[in-house]
């Protein structure tokens, strides 16, 4: 198979231009994709009020830690299918994308099924205030059916970029979050439904887009066709998958456990303190999406070049990326505090949610250039096929430290600022650990990592 320059360019030319224009596409997908909630609650703020906007706040996290251990899988299947077209191995690429499907269908459906068995319990467990409980149990329950669609998408986009094509993905998502938007306006603006209309809106848009992903892997003519005739799961493949997408998956989903605890402890605060961290997050988007993009970008540089050989590219590309994040970073913080009001007003009409929002990322958004420095390093050590490492530390950093944190804040302030302070001080230590871990890497092994890759010892 001949390798373009579309698939394998990043190991020839100018570092920084190679990380901005490889990162750009996954910035578009990442805005796309998240466009699916952030209109749902762009709707529900203006039309349904804060009560709906809590509800819907209240269950995303749930939904978010199903997707987020998927969206580890799904980058697992994607490095295998990029290694397969790597080495010609035309065999592989089509066990791997009929594992894919296969994979995306079971999980899907056992997912989906434990979701809507447990949803109530696990909205009671974390401390869902009474008046917003039912409307949340809702919505989760619809926005469950998404699930399937979601991953069999994912699972598609990640084949589908693995063959170096990063366009068709983000057309496909585009078209999901154009649907949303019409069906969000429809259901909620014209038809009178609850916070039940945003969730079918975001299930309709979400099965859109799979289907393009799937009637366009059947309509193709090479080794990238679907036959759905052949599905099936490779226990090879999956072992491969497994491996690499577990602690990618694993992370994820301490990262939303973490804020579980976060958001039960939010729940405590209020129905205005609710809807603001839900706005929040929403507001935060604009600064964790290109910073993850960054990450990305690095995960393949840095596989691309250890399997290379070039060992001084990989430090070069890892400073790029830390160096472009953190410029965006402060210039993204300071316009934030300044206009900060104006975001959140996108998502609530609310003056004390408003004024409580801004209270928050007064206390996260100066200190964000750190979660510059540990995601970049987080994958890099990934992109060098050392993917436990960053999954222990974020698990010690994010989840154990995080909540020890919020215990000992909360008990001794039992205020607003204190919640949102336990996200700064978890991003400093797992900042310092990943750095000294990159550190450790490079000066011990870095420069056998490439031999190690190319030889799979």
């Amino acid at each position: 198979m001949k390798k373009t320059e579309r698939e394998f360019g990043l190991t020839e030319g100018p570092v920084g231009r190679q990380l901005l224009l490889f990162a750009l596409p996954l910035l578009g997908a990442s805005f796309i994709q998240q466009l699916y909630n952030m209109v749902d609650l762009l709707f529900v703020g203006n039309i349904l009020g804060k009560e709906a906007t809590a509800a819907v706040g209240a269950s995303s996290l749930l939904t978010s830690c199903i997707v987020g251990f998927f969206t580890g899988l799904s980058i697992g299947m994607g490095v295998v299918i990029s290694l397969a077209a790597g080495q010609g191995n035309r065999e592989k690429i089509q066990k791997g994308i009929h594992t894919a499907i296969g994979l995306s269908l079971t999980g899907g459906v056992v997912l989906t099924a434990a979701g809507l068995l447990l949803s109530r319990r696990l909205l009671l467990w974390m401390n869902t205030p009474e008046n917003i409980l039912e409307q949340a149990l809702v919505y989760i329950r619809i926005y469950l059916l998404s699930m399937l669609p979601l991953f069999l998408y994912n699972m598609n986009a990640g084949i589908i970029r693995a063959r170096g094509d990063s366009r068709t993905p983000m057309l496909f998502q585009l078209l999901g979050a154009v649907t949303n938007i019409v069906f969000d306006w429809l259901t909620m603006g014209r038809w009178g439904m609850d916070v039940d209309g945003a969730a079918w809106a975001t299930f309709g848009s979400q099965l859109l887009a799979a289907l393009c992903s799937v009637l366009y892997l059947a309509g193709r003519k090479d080794e990238y066709r679907l036959d759905l005739r052949k599905v099936r799961i490779s226990g090879a493949i999956l072992k491969e998958v497994l491996r690499i997408g577990v602690p990618a998956g694993l992370q994820n989903l301490v990262i939303t456990i973490s804020n579980i605890f976060v958001q039960t402890a939010i729940n405590g605060l209020g129905v205005d303190v609710i809807a603001a961290f839900t706005a929040y997050f929403k507001v935060e988007l604009v600064l964790y999406l290109p910073i993850v993009a960054f990450g990305q970008a690095a995960t393949t540089f840095v596989g691309q070049n250890l399997g290379a050989g070039k060992f001084g590219r990989v430090q070069k590309g890892v400073r790029s990326c830390i160096g472009m994040g953190i410029l965006y970073a402060a210039a993204a913080a300071v316009l934030l505090l300044l206009f900060g009001r104006y975001a959140f007003g996108l998502f609530s009409r609310d003056a004390a949610v408003i004024e409580t929002g801004m209270r928050i990322i007064r206390v996260t958004f100066p200190f964000y250039w750190l979660y510059v420095i540990l995601e970049v390093h987080a994958d890099a050590l990934r992109g060098s096929g050392n993917s436990v490492q960053p999954m222990i530390i974020i698990l010690a950093c994010m989840c154990v430290l995080r909540t020890a944190l919020l215990a000992v804040f909360t008990g001794i302030w039992d205020s607003l600022e204190a919640v949102a302070a336990v996200y700064p001080s978890a991003w400093l230590a797992a900042a310092v650990c990943l750095t000294l871990w990159w550190r450790r890497f490079r000066l011990s092994t870095g420069e056998t990592a490439g031999e190690k890759l190319r030889t799979g010892s």
